[in-house]
């Protein structure tokens, strides 16, 4: 994409505070994947090629990671499906995880009056995951491949095992992962090798998950749900202190919504809507930079973060009040999108100076009024296109592996506010309106976006990364759009993250010493952080599609 301006957009990049060294997208003519791992990539393509369309693809790889990615791959969580077809109709599919029936505002508060860990670890934190129920919706609304095909390579993978690569080897044996799993005997038998750990290579087979995934194989998610694998999961749950039970499987339903829209210097956008706080994010973000020209400092400059951050800070501000489950909560998303509102955050911005988080409050919107993770990209040889971003919140979620089924759980009660006003495990601050309920769902953060110039398909894109996501999202978004970078340029880029509460600003390495100084003497406290979120994108131009997985995992991009 854009070869002629490539060596200036690197050029100017450097010159204004970020390391990039260019790099080229995988590119196709007819179809492409991008996921987080290469099996589940490897999957999706096959689907493609044999005749299957981007959401037979997405179903095959959901199952496919839930297999080869168990830190964030499942069956035992739940995400959220965008789709825009190739006729214009779009759709998105809800299959996040809902609080079970006998779940409690209070019941992550200790005799102390503090927030409890219980939402983190353990049988407890764990919402009635969604999965299995999404993709079968989606597949019997849109798909075009028999079900079964599509789970098959995931069955084969769970029984014939895989060999672990370095980084899956290497994460298994953290201390924080093993101290996790090691408190539950399925995991740590399974996931730790019984506690001699893999090297990277070794084989990991997983016999429970393959009977339980042929099951889903076989009888579709009514198995899941309501049968041979909800009545030993429902037990499980029960003999340990969990709260999720047959009646809370059985009723379990994924729901069709609408899709969030905007519009951003001639580009049309569709993202998530509530309960993500994802859509609403990306779009009064990019409301407040419109028409600013803050993009002529240059990618990474001092002057453009500044700009990019206070617009990042008072929408995590807004997040905190507004933001939750719209069967619940009436999100007011109409008055954060009100332009005059937008216009009103956009001046109070100063150009030269931080603006402290302690200052900032949610906006008064009463006169504006008229809510560990992976994602993959998809776009099929019709030009439908798919992006899902789903969950077990944590990395290997809850760390308990539901006896007898092989497959981990979510700890999704976590991104609940277990005590309003108080910082959850992210540091994020949420209210009343994102409080516990039975069968409420929690607020995400979960940002899959399609991008459309001209009408046409344009750009497919996501990330993990819990709060991180809406800016991971927003900023390959205008690294593109507003800084003209290749889509593996865009991805690559060095990151920052800003979410109003801590008041810190959170920077990749990459960015210039002379950067740091600046945004430091404007009154920022930065933190340096390795790495943040992990883009899977697509970029549809000219004939040509063009993937690129994030070089910060062991991701790919494959077409044909």
């Amino acid at each position: 994409m854009r070869k002629v301006v490539l060596l200036a957009v690197v050029l100017a990049a450097a010159s204004s505070g970020i390391a990039v060294s260019s790099r080229q997208p995988v590119r196709a003519r007819h179809a492409m994947v991008a996921t987080r791992e290469h099996h589940a990539t490897d999957v999706g393509l096959a689907v493609l090629k044999s005749g299957g369309n981007a959401i037979d693809a997405a179903v095959a790889i959901g199952f496919a990671l839930s297999v080869t990615h168990p830190s964030a791959g499942n069956v035992g969580g739940g995400g959220f499906l965008l789709a825009r077809f190739a006729d214009g109709r779009t759709t998105f599919i809800d299959f996040r995880e809902r609080a079970p029936q006998k779940a409690s505002r209070d019941m992550y508060i200790g005799p102390d009056g503090k927030a409890t860990k219980d939402s983190l670890v353990g049988y407890r934190a764990s919402g009635v995951p969604g999965t299995v129920r999404g993709l079968e919706m989606a597949h019997k609304k849109y798909g075009r491949k028999p079900w079964s095909e599509l789970i098959e390579p995931a069955v084969q993978l769970a029984s014939q095992g895989f060999p672990l690569s370095y980084g899956d080897a290497r994460s298994l044996r953290s201390k924080h992962t093993s101290e996790r799993l090691s408190r539950f005997p399925e995991s740590k038998r399974i996931f730790l090798n019984d506690g001699k750990y893999f090297e990277p290579g070794d084989r990991l087979q997983q016999p429970e998950l393959a009977r339980t995934l042929q099951r889903v194989r076989d009888m579709g998610a009514k198995d899941f749900y309501e049968g041979e694998t909800a009545s030993p999961l429902a037990a499980d749950m029960q003999a340990h202190g969990g709260l999720i039970t047959l009646n809370d499987l059985k009723n379990y339903k994924a729901m069709e919504r609408k899709p969030l829209e905007g519009a951003y210097r001639g580009y049309a956008i569709i993202t998530a809507p509530p309960p993500s706080s994802g859509g609403v994010g990306i779009l009064q973000i990019l409301g407040v930079l419109e028409g600013t020209g803050y993009e002529k400092s240059g990618a990474g400059s001092a002057a453009a973060t500044h700009f990019m951050t206070e617009a990042m800070r008072r929408y995590f501000a807004d997040r905190s009040e507004y933001m939750g489950d719209p069967d619940f909560y009436k999100v007011p998303v109409s008055a954060l999108l009100n332009p005059k509102y937008i216009g009103h955050l956009r001046q109070s911005i100063d150009p030269e100076q931080a603006t402290g988080s302690p200052k900032l409050h949610p906006g008064n919107l009463g006169a504006y009024e008229s809510a560990e993770t992976t994602h993959y990209s998809i776009v099929d040889a019709d030009g439908n296109a798919v992006a899902v971003t789903y969950t077990l919140n944590d990395g290997y979620g809850s760390a308990v592996t539901a006896e007898k089924l092989g497959f981990l759980l979510n700890n999704e009660m976590d991104d609940f506010a277990a005590k309003p006003g108080e910082p959850n495990d992210y540091g994020l601050i949420q209210g009343e309106a994102n409080a516990i309920q039975p069968r409420k769902t929690p607020l995400s953060s979960m940002t899959p976006a399609i991008v459309l110039r001209d009408g046409k398909l344009y750009l497919v894109l996501g990330s993990p990364g819990g709060p991180t996501i809406i800016n991971t999202v927003l900023e390959v978004f205008v690294n593109v759009v507003d800084f003209g970078m290749n889509i593996a340029d865009a991805v690559d880029a060095p990151r920052f993250h800003h979410q109003w509460m801590p008041d810190a600003l959170y920077m990749e390495t990459g960015f210039s010493p002379d950067t740091i100084a600046l945004l430091k003497a404007r009154g920022y406290t930065i933190k340096m952080v390795n790495a943040q979120g992990e883009v899977a994108a697509i970029l549809s131009e000219n004939g040509w599609l063009e993937g690129s997985a994030d070089p910060r995992t062991e991701g790919t991009a494959r077409g044909y």
